[in-house]
C-alpha cells in the first residue's frame, strides 16, 4: 500500500503561479538595451526554431522538477502488510509430583474413577494450552527432581512430554525441596529476575526425600524473584472395603503438609490452594490464569519503507539538465550576437 506521510505538502504546488501572479515585475530601468548602427544583423536571428524548443523544453524540464520537488516533500512511503509482535509473556515453570501416593484413585474424570495423576494430566494440559506467550517449562519429582522441559514456548512438547509421564518415574518419596531448587537454578541459568518469573508445584505429600530443605528453597526462589503457587491435591475422604466385608472411610490426604506449602507459598508471593476433586482443580488452574494473566498480543505492526529519495533524485536530475540548457542557451546567445557582429562589421 503506497501512501504519504505529509500530503499537505502537495498544497504547495501552485507556489510558482502565485509568486508570479503577487510579485511586481521589474522596472523599465532595470532592463538591458543593446544599442546597433542598423538592424541588418538581426535578420540572422528572425528565425530560431531551435532556440524556442530549447526554451520550451527547460520550461516543462522545470515543471515537472518542481512536481517531483513537491511530491519528495510529501514523503511517499511504501506501507507492508501487518506482522504479528510477538508476545512477551512470563518463565513460567511446572513441578508436577509423581510419587508412589499419586496413585490413589480419589478423583473423577468424565464420569469415572481415576488416580491422581491422570486428573492432573488433564487439567493441567487444558492450562498449558491457555498459556500462550509464555516460556513453559516442566519438572518432574519423586524421590528426585528432573528437569523435563527446560523454558520453551513449544507449548505442544510440555504437553506431549507431561502426558507420557507416569507414577514412579522419578521414585516413590517425594522430594519438595529438590523440586524447587532446581526451579531457581533454571530461572537464575536464564538471567531472568523480576515479577515474571512463577512457579506452579502440584504434589499430594509432604517432603520425604531429597538434600534441601523446602523452606530453605523458597528462600532461594524469593530471592531471585520466583513466586511460587501450591497446590495440595487429594480427597479429604474416601471409602474403602474393610476387613470385614463393608466400607469404612479414611483421609486419603493424611501425608499431605499443608503447613509447608502454605509457608512456601507466603515466603515467595504466592498462594496455596487445595484440591479435593477435579472441578476444584480446574477451577484452581483459572483462578492462576486470572493471577498470573497471559500477556495480550499488541497491535500488529506494519513495515515502512520511505520512497521520498526517489521523485528527490528525479528533481535533482532535472535541475542538473536545465543547468545544462541554460549553459547551452548562454553559449547560443554568444555565439548569435558574435555572428551579428560579424555581420555589421561587413555591411560597415
Amino acid at each position: 500500500m503506497w501512501s504519504l506521510a505529509w500530503p499537505w505538502m502537495l498544497l504547495l504546488t501552485p507556489l510558482p503561479l502565485l509568486v508570479r501572479k503577487l510579485m511586481s515585475p521589474a522596472s523599465g530601468a532595470q532592463e538591458a538595451g543593446l544599442r546597433v548602427p542598423s538592424l541588418g544583423g538581426f535578420a540572422v536571428l528572425a528565425h530560431r526554431p531551435q532556440s524556442e524548443k530549447l526554451l520550451n523544453w527547460r520550461f516543462w524540464l522545470a515543471l515537472i522538477a518542481w512536481l517531483l520537488l513537491v511530491l519528495a516533500s510529501a514523503r511517499p512511503e511504501r506501507v507492508g502488510d501487518e506482522l504479528d509482535v510477538p508476545v512477551s509473556g512470563r518463565n513460567l515453570m511446572l513441578a508436577v509430583d509423581l510419587s508412589g501416593s499419586m496413585d490413589a484413585k480419589d478423583f473423577e474424570l468424565a464420569g469415572r474413577r481415576v488416580d491422581r495423576l491422570t486428573a492432573t494430566k488433564a487439567v493441567a494440559s487444558d492450562f498449558i494450552a491457555r498459556r500462550e506467550g509464555d516460556r513453559i517449562g516442566l519438572i518432574l519429582f519423586g524421590e528426585r527432581a528432573y528437569l523435563q522441559v527446560p523454558l520453551t514456548l513449544d507449548r505442544a512438547t510440555v504437553n506431549v512430554l507431561l502426558l507420557e509421564s507416569f507414577i514412579g518415574l522419578a521414585g516413590e518419596k517425594t522430594a519438595i525441596g529438590d523440586a524447587i531448587t532446581l526451579a531457581v537454578k533454571r530461572i537464575h541459568d536464564q538471567g531472568a529476575v523480576g515479577d515474571e518469573q512463577v512457579l506452579v508445584l502440584l504434589t499430594d505429600g509432604a517432603n520425604t526425600a531429597g538434600e534441601i530443605d523446602p523452606l530453605k528453597a523458597a528462600e532461594l526462589a524469593a530471592q531471585i524473584g520466583l513466586r511460587i503457587y501450591t497446590i495440595g491435591i487429594g480427597a479429604e475422604q474416601m471409602a474403602v472395603p474393610s476387613i470385614t466385608g463393608g466400607l469404612r472411610r479414611v483421609n486419603p490426604s493424611a501425608d499431605l503438609d499443608e503447613a509447608t506449602l502454605t509457608r512456601i507459598a507466603q515466603q515467595t508471593g504466592g498462594q496455596y490452594f487445595r484440591a479435593v476433586d477435579t472441578a476444584g482443580l480446574q477451577d484452581i488452574y483459572r483462578l492462576l490464569d486470572e493471577l498470573e494473566p497471559v500477556a495480550e498480543p499488541e497491535a500488529g505492526f506494519r513495515p515502512v519503507t520511505a520512497l521520498y529519495y526517489w521523485p528527490l533524485g528525479g528533481a535533482f536530475v532535472l535541475a542538473l539538465l536545465i543547468a545544462f540548457g541554460n549553459l547551452l542557451a548562454g553559449w547560443q546567445a554568444a555565439r548569435d550576437a558574435r555572428r551579428m557582429l560579424e555581420v555589421e562589421s561587413h555591411a560597415g
